[in-house]
């Protein structure tokens, strides 16, 4: 199967995203350290996909591509972005390939070469004819993602669609699950996968004729799009951690001017790219709730610890594995780094030290209850009527400053000091921005 990577269209679509629109052909391929060429075949080569994800909608529902991505709450409760993975890795001979297979499976199971002379005698003209080897390949990737089934008994073996489950399931059942798998995609993380199943859902109900059980009962709005987007190399970089293996990749901080750069496939237009090459030993994947990142921690042999943002992280490859012994040690140590750590800080250790207040009204103590729940291995030191003191020794105080920030007058920072006073200029300046004109 292709393995084609799609890098730069999560980055073009990231910046389309977050500047809505405002940025100029050129100052979009700058950014993104594409040429113009560049940029207008990445466009067509979006628009194709949108039209091959809706091509089977009526024409009166079929959304271009300037309106997939548009910021509204209420137009569909898809996450933006989402379509990119639909299409992911498929060529248009493999797109038609696979889907003749599955067609072909659903009435009943099929050998090998069976599939290989009805692909042959449906392929559309102009599209290479498949041979045995292409098919058994074929047939290996749906066992291995579990579209299909090998059927039992001895050679040759048959194949048959694994939809066992959606069969099983009542009309009431489908729809429930159908419901849950919404509010689970739409709520936790990671996510692509439950819409792709969420997809798998909705065309079974489909096919029952149950379109008034489609009537969406939950919408979400995403604002993180790095969420979505940085998940394509989530299950990598997780797989290579499973299998102690090292990766490599370039990287765009993001400090850098650039967040993608064209491959150098042509000798006489070769430029330096402003992305670092790594080669990093990944030990652990994190997620931010507070900003909606996915950070990827690891050890190079430079450092013992190297920290790196996914939306950064381009060109991705796997190396060869390292020993158990090695991989233990590394991941010892970056416990040890991160041991005290509100999300993966590793600066000096410092105790901070807040004072939280109790609502004025007689209802649930809904300050202390998020506290309790979100603050970690913190402690209550000391309580009256009207406030408590809750503790915590944490690495730096960058990252749990958005947390005590967002209780408003609800907190009070006593320690350290330098935090406090941090705190306090911050809300000066939020304070100015609401002073009389």
């Amino acid at each position: 199967m292709a393995r084609e990577s799609f890098d730069k269209e999560i980055q073009f679509l990231r910046m389309l995203a977050l500047t809505s629109g405002a940025y100029s052909r050129q100052q979009f391929a700058e950014r993104l350290g594409i040429s113009i060429h560049t940029y207008d075949k990445t466009i067509r080569r979006l628009k194709d996909i949108v039209q091959a994800v809706y091509q089977q909608l009526p024409a009166e529902q079929g959304k271009e591509f300037a309106e997939t991505l548009r910021f509204n709450y209420y137009e569909s409760a898809d996450p933006m972005l989402l379509f990119l993975y639909r299409a992911k890795s498929l060529k248009d001979s493999e797109s038609h390939r696979l889907s003749l297979l599955l067609s072909a499976m659903q009435s009943s199971p099929m050998t090998a070469m069976e599939l290989l002379d009805a692909c042959c005698e449906r392929m559309p003209e102009g599209l290479p004819l498949p041979d045995e080897k292409t098919i058994r390949s074929d047939l290996k990737y749906l066992e291995e993602v579990g579209a299909i089934a090998r059927e039992p008994g001895g050679r040759p073996y048959r194949y048959s669609m694994q939809d066992g489950l959606l069969k099983a399931l009542t009309d009431d059942e489908l729809i429930d699950l159908y419901d849950f798998v919404d509010v689970m995609a739409g709520t936790q993380v990671p996510s692509v996968q439950g819409y792709l199943l969420r997809d798998v859902l909705k065309k079974a109900l489909r096919k029952q004729a149950k379109e008034a059980a489609l009537a969406e009962p939950f919408l979400y709005k995403y604002h993180y799009h790095s969420r979505i987007l940085d998940e394509a190399h989530l299950f990598t970089l997780l797989g290579a951690i499973r299998q102690r293996r090292l990766v490599g990749f370039l990287y765009f901080s993001p400090k850098t001017g650039k967040s993608y750069a064209s491959q150098n496939t042509n000798p006489l237009f070769e430029r330096e790219t402003e992305g670092k090459h790594e080669l990093v030993l990944p030990l652990q994947v994190v997620y931010d709730h507070q900003y909606g990142r996915w950070y990827l921690l690891g050890s190079s042999a430079r450092h013992s610890i190297k920290k790196y943002r996914l939306e950064g992280i381009t060109q991705i490859e796997e190396g060869k594995p390292v020993s158990e012994e090695l991989f233990e040690a590394k991941r010892r140590a970056l416990e040890e780094h991160t041991r005290f750590s509100w999300l993966i800080d590793t600066g000096r250790q410092v105790t901070v030290k807040a004072r939280f207040f109790h609502p004025q009204s007689g209802g649930p103590n809904f300050v202390k209850e998020r506290v309790l729940l979100q603050g970690q291995w913190g402690r209550i030191t000391e309580e009256d009527e009207e406030s408590f003191v809750y503790e915590i020794e944490v690495n730096g105080t960058t990252e749990i400053k958005p947390w005590l920030r967002s209780f408003g007058s609800s907190c009070e920072v006593l320690e350290p000091a330098k935090l406090r006073r941090e705190i306090m200029e911050e809300w000066k300046e939020i304070q100015a921005y609401y002073e009389s004109v």
